[in-house]
């Protein structure tokens, strides 16, 4: 037989293995969370993030600054001061509110990124969405000059409007404007509705007129305010979806690759280590031990410990498990007297015949050792006797 690890090194080194898989698991989200700030974040030089338009306003004089919360958004709002909403639809009604009652007031640009249904009376009443918009490069086809000196955009992939009397709908698809600029009135301000995010990240701020667009969106006033709203702003039930999100919809999406990555280690590390189903593999020993060395051993260690009942206890039941084979008593019952010794005693004959037999094999301990030897001789003594009779 292959040797066998002591448990307690095997259970050591299952440790060691998931302790080395979960620092790794924890390194790997830690290295992705670090330098990831979140899709649309102007903090992120992630492709999903917007970091470049920030960079781009920022040598134009305009600063950014980012809120996560609506009391800091609507505190924020100004004349002088562009507020963009990036997830309107996030919000719940106390928020939407908030944030309509300041865009109102304040007299500056409101621009709300792909908001649909659920944001669209409060923050923008009158407006009604039309749809997903399909995913091409469109034309400006207004007389909005931001419109006109960005050119074409790729503004489609995402949300359509209606056009209200008095605001400028620029981009059409499919007959609906996928940019709307709805005044204000008397305040002087004004809210823009851009139906889909692209324009304004990384990996496509390069594409067609994008980086002008979104320049001349977000650029007009010296201070942009970058409001993401976080789940705390969020009402239940009043998400997009009509719900409550799920605990697995809360995790940041690096912590979500690293415990998928720590689950698939942890399942290649149970199969790695499970123990494998099959033939017994035999192995020649270095050592080949005699079986009467080992008989012997055995004998002195129950010498050294003085273990006379458990010498006696091993060779009664040895002689009656002997016996019972001998004499017709089914194993189950080798160790009942009731069973074993009439069966016994009818094969003795003579002057062992009368002997105790019930004493012999069911007896109590030996005093000593020249009594645990006598012991061993009658015993060898009884079987031989049941042998030859």
């Amino acid at each position: 037989m292959l040797p066998r690890l002591p448990q307690r090194k095997r259970v050591r080194n299952v440790l060691i293995v998931l302790a080395v898989l979960l620092a790794g698991a924890v390194a790997t989200a830690a290295l992705n969370s670090g330098s990831r700030h979140g899709h649309l974040d102007p903090r992120s030089a992630d492709p999903s993030g917007s970091r470049a338009v920030a960079e781009l306003l920022k040598e134009r004089g305009v600063s950014t600054r980012v809120v996560t919360t609506a009391r800091d958004a609507a505190a924020a709002a100004g004349p002088g001061t562009t507020l963009l909403v990036t997830d309107p639809d996030l919000l719940g009604a106390a928020q939407r509110s908030a944030l309509r009652s300041a865009a109102a007031l304040s007299g500056g640009r409101t621009v709300l990124l792909a908001p649909s249904g659920p944001s669209l009376p409060l923050l923008a009443p009158g407006v009604r969405s039309q749809g997903s918009a399909h995913p091409d490069v469109l034309a400006p086809q207004c007389t909005l000059p931001a419109a006109i000196s960005a050119g074409r955009a790729t503004t489609g992939s995402g949300e359509r409007y209606t056009a209200l009397p008095g605001a400028t709908a620029c981009y059409p698809s499919g007959g609906h404007p996928t940019l709307l600029v709805v005044p204000a009135g008397r305040t002087g301000g004004e809210t823009v509705l851009l139906g889909s995010e692209t324009p304004l990240l990384n990996d496509s701020l390069a594409k067609e007129g994008n980086a002008s667009l979104a320049l001349q969106l977000l650029g007009s006033r010296p201070e942009l305010v970058w409001y993401m709203p976080s789940p705390a702003d969020s009402d239940p039930g009043d998400g997009p979806d009509g719900g409550e999100k799920s605990l697995f919809d809360l995790i940041p999406d690096g912590w979500s690759w690293a415990l998928l990555q720590l689950f698939v280690a942890g399942a290649l590390a149970a199969l790695w280590r499970a123990r494998r189903l099959g033939p017994l593999v035999t192995e020649r020993l270095p050592v080949v031990i005699r079986a009467s060395e080992a008989t012997e051993g055995r004998a002195r260690l129950y010498r050294k410990a003085g273990a006379r009942d458990r010498a006696a206890t091993v060779l009664r039941t040895a002689t009656r498990e002997r016996l019972a084979a001998l004499v017709g008593v089914p194993p189950t019952r080798a160790h009942d007297p009731a069973s074993l010794v009439p069966a016994v005693s009818a094969r003795l004959t003579g002057k062992a015949a009368s002997g105790d037999v019930t004493a012999l094999l069911f007896g109590t301990t030996p005093s000593d050792d020249a009594a645990l030897v006598a012991l061993a001789d009658h015993l060898d003594a009884l079987e031989r006797e049941v042998r030859t009779s």
